[in-house]
């Protein structure tokens, strides 16, 4: 899922060649020139090679040496009598030594182009490096680069070691030169090299950030490549024949080309995220420092494909450490808080947590730009989903919005059997061919509904059920209020066998028997196959209906989960309320609380994964419960009656 609310992030970098300082537009020249004029680099190099032809010239009239020979040549070096072959690439060179010395990371990204089509000046390059450094010439590249690219150190100095950077440019250089775009899986692999390389470089202590941009911008690339793969199971496959050839005969590759991308990406959000940096690692103007403002870039990219997969479970180390080693998320665009918080909401949900999924999902929601239409409507859709299991039914008001155009003839169903313990409604929608299960399953929101929703019916039947028929108690009389489970039961067999016949009907079943339309034209001569196990049984007339044990054991899973109070007398076959004096609403209010009220008695509000500002609150520091014993981490801290931030 591409970053959400883009509208208040602005337009992402161009990938064409980035202006001068004066915004300026690179002029093009007939060769492809770079915009040198104001390069220092470039000067030096051309006053070293005239000072190198001059002292060459009058040896040469001296007769002391001939060109040929001669130990002083640097054949690398363009030459007075014969100009370099390859200009664009020296101009280019030439610019990225600049861009390096000036630390300017975004103008980086910018040079970096690998998203066809071409402009000009590369095209040319391409063209030079096609014909001077062809695959056999590697050799010759790396001096070329080490020419122009003297290395830089973590302070910005000359003569430092940032191989990484090196190695990088050159296969950047050899991308550009080999890609075939035409064949997609093979460019997947080379820009997934790529990457691997790029985030090797960002690792470096002082100038890796420098190559932040252009690691998030490659691998934002490389994910959608990826994705647009996976729609293609012709060149999945062929991946993962490679990947099990690769394996050995007996081997058997378990990642597919999607998981393992997002292991690749993986690892510059662990570089981000492990870097050392003062304090909480935002720096005074509130921003993240460093490569920390590349975390939660790379975290979404990596959820994005885990998503993709299917692979959610690899994601809980991330949110585990993000927990523990991240700056507070309100510190960063609204764009990745709002991408992450959809992901992280989406994985609480997965792993059945619905109320810390809501909260999460909710903030998404409430932090989406109103402008960014798809978007709020993917969040929805899971916001609305998680609030009915939890108890919180969509209002109208929501369900008007634009976002949620459609939502409502979907969800309001479900909503109005749970209200009314209509289950025999309820079975229809979900356990029929109803038009909707294709796009519940597709959204993965079916099984959550349909297994999480059904004890809430169960309890509005009960409740339905004591409205009408049990005892609500009397100033009178001592007994408790109390419902008959025998009457539970009588009405749920009748919706059940209300249920059981509607999709009787619809399916065509003809004792537990699925009808084809054309059975009359099929004859089938082959006995039945019959288990041993089971042979001589008799085969079912008619479904299952629920009897008294099947009540009473609804009954209780509802009272442990504290959607109901009280308790069950089996000798009576009664279900009993308790405190039904004592509550304000009498026997309804004291039998039968709130269901997101009880919900979220049981919660907390603190959601794993998501980093938030810092509670002030007695027993706690930077959000954690503190004691005695423990150690506290103060790092950071400011005297006591300084001036704050």
């Amino acid at each position: 899922m591409e970053d959400f609310c883009a509208s208040c992030k602005g337009a992402p970098p161009t990938l064409l060649l980035p202006p001068r300082p004066s915004q300026a537009a690179l002029p093009a020249s007939s060769h492809g020139d770079f915009d040198r004029s104001q390069s220092g680099e470039h000067l030096r190099t051309v006053c070293a090679t005239l000072t190198q032809q001059l002292l060459l010239a009058q040896a040469r009239q001296s007769g002391h040496c001939s060109p040929k020979n001669d130990p002083e040549v640097d054949p690398t070096l363009p030459t007075l009598m014969a100009p370099s072959a390859t200009p664009t690439i020296d101009n280019f060179l030439s610019e990225i030594s600049r861009v390096l010395q000036d630390k300017d990371g975004v103008q980086l990204q910018a040079y970096l182009v690998i998203e066809p089509p071409l402009p000009a000046q590369y095209t040319l390059m391409v063209m030079e490096l096609r014909k001077s450094f062809p695959a056999a010439r590697e050799d010759a590249l790396d001096n070329k680069c080490n020419i122009f690219l003297q290395e830089t150190d973590k302070d910005g100095e000359r003569g430092g070691s940032w191989s990484g950077f090196m190695r990088f440019l050159k296969l950047y250089f050899g991308f550009l030169r080999d890609v075939d775009v035409q064949n997609l899986l093979e460019t997947q692999q080379m820009l997934a090299e790529l990457v691997s390389q790029s985030i090797s470089a960002l690792g470096h202590g002082g100038m890796g950030v420098v190559i932040l941009p252009t690691v998030i911008a490659f691998s934002r690339t490389l994910a959608r490549l990826t994705v647009g793969l996976d729609n293609r199971p012709e060149l999945t496959a062929q991946w993962v024949r490679r990947q099990s050839v690769s394996a050995g005969e007996d081997g058997e590759s378990r990642l597919n080309i999607v998981e393992d991308t997002a292991e690749k990406i993986r690892e510059g959000f662990k570089t981000c995220l492990n870097e050392r940096t003062s304090g909480k690692g935002v720096s005074r103007e509130g921003r993240p420092e460093g490569k920390k403002g590349g975390i939660y870039l790379m975290a979404n990219l990596c959820l994005k494909l885990y998503f993709q997969c299917h692979k959610t479970g690899n994601a809980t180390m991330m949110f585990i450490n993000t927990s523990n080693q991240s700056p507070p998320l309100s510190v960063y665009p609204a764009s990745q808080r709002v991408t992450y918080l959809y992901y992280l909401g989406r994985f609480l949900f997965s792993n059945n947590h619905f109320y810390r999924a809501q909260l999460a999902l909710q903030a998404a929601y409430n932090q989406c730009h109103a402008r960014c239409i798809q978007q709020r409507r993917r969040i929805a859709i899971y916001l609305i989903t998680t609030n009915i299991i939890v108890g919180r039914f969509p209002s109208p008001k929501i369900l008007q919005r634009p976002e949620a155009e459609g939502l409502g003839a979907r969800f309001l169903p479900i909503c109005t059997a749970i209200a009314k313990g209509d289950l025999a409604r309820f079975h229809q929608i979900f356990y029929s061919d109803a038009k909707d299960n294709d796009w519940f399953i597709r959204m993965g929101i079916f099984l959550p509904m349909r297994n999480r929703c059904e004890v809430l019916v169960w309890r509005s039947l009960a409740r339905k059920t004591f409205i009408l028929s049990g005892f609500h108690g009397d100033d009178s009389s001592k007994r408790a209020a109390n419902l008959d489970i025998h009457q539970l039961q009588h009405l749920t067999t009748f919706l059940e066998r209300r249920a059981t016949a509607h999709m009787t009907q619809s399916k065509g079943l003809t004792n537990g028997t699925i009808k084809h339309t054309n059975a009359i034209f099929l004859v089938n001569n082959e006995p039945e196959y019959v288990d041993p196990d089971l042979e001589g049984m008799d085969e079912p007339s008619s479904p299952l209906l629920p009897g008294i044990a099947d009540v009473e054991s609804m009954l209780s899973s509802l009272i442990s989960q504290g959607l109901l109070t009280g308790y069950i007398s089996h000798r009576l076959s009664k279900f009993v309320i308790l405190g039904a004096s004592k509550n304000a609403k009498g026997a309804m209010g004291a039998g039968f609380p709130n269901v997101w009220e009880v919900i979220r008695s049981k919660s907390d509000d603190e959601v794993p994964g998501w980093v938030q500002d810092d509670v002030a609150a007695p027993g706690r520091w930077m959000g954690k419960m503190v004691g005695a014993g423990m150690v506290v981490n103060l790092t950071g801290a400011r005297p006591a009656g300084s001036a704050p931030l």
